[in-house]
């Protein structure tokens, strides 16, 4: 699975002009099942979402992670994260799960996170969403958990 973590002051998600999920400052993580993905891949990167040090202590050194800020965290599906763009000029979408799996996947991850962590807001899967954030930094890390 694929997740790419924002640093953000705010981000929020509409579809159709409604709101469907917004938070404060914390990450807004774009999420990409991949093919073979399962639910361990989708614990563990739930797990490193909660635990990468992107926040800044008191020196100002990404040393403090979501669960220790405990920032706003808004999981948005985005099967495009998994593009392979090796040839040609139009990227091939293969390498992401079939998106009966990535639904799966993606609420199982949602899911798990609203389990473990008290303020978790989402996207709709397979709804066209638009994404507004506040970069903080910017920060922008890619995460990815291979196949085990």
């Amino acid at each position: 699975m694929i997740g790419l973590l924002q640093r953000v002051t705010q981000a929020r998600v509409e579809v159709g002009g409604a709101s469907v999920g917004a938070i404060g400052a914390g990450l807004l993580v774009l999420v990409c099942a991949e093919r073979g993905d399962g639910r361990t891949q989708a614990d563990r990167l739930l797990e490193r979402v909660l635990g990468y040090r992107v926040f800044g202590d008191a020196a100002g050194k990404m040393n403090l992670s979501l669960r220790e800020v405990q920032g706003g965290l808004l999981l948005v599906p985005q099967f495009t994260l998994a593009a392979d763009t090796h040839k040609g000029m139009r990227p091939s979408f293969t390498p992401a799960a079939a998106p009966a799996e990535g639904e799966r996947l993606f609420d199982y991850f949602a899911a798990q996170a609203r389990a473990v962590y008290p303020r978790v807001e989402t996207g709709r899967f397979g709804a066209h969403m638009q994404v507004s954030l506040t970069n903080d930094g910017p920060v922008t890390i890619w995460l990815r958990v291979d196949l085990a």
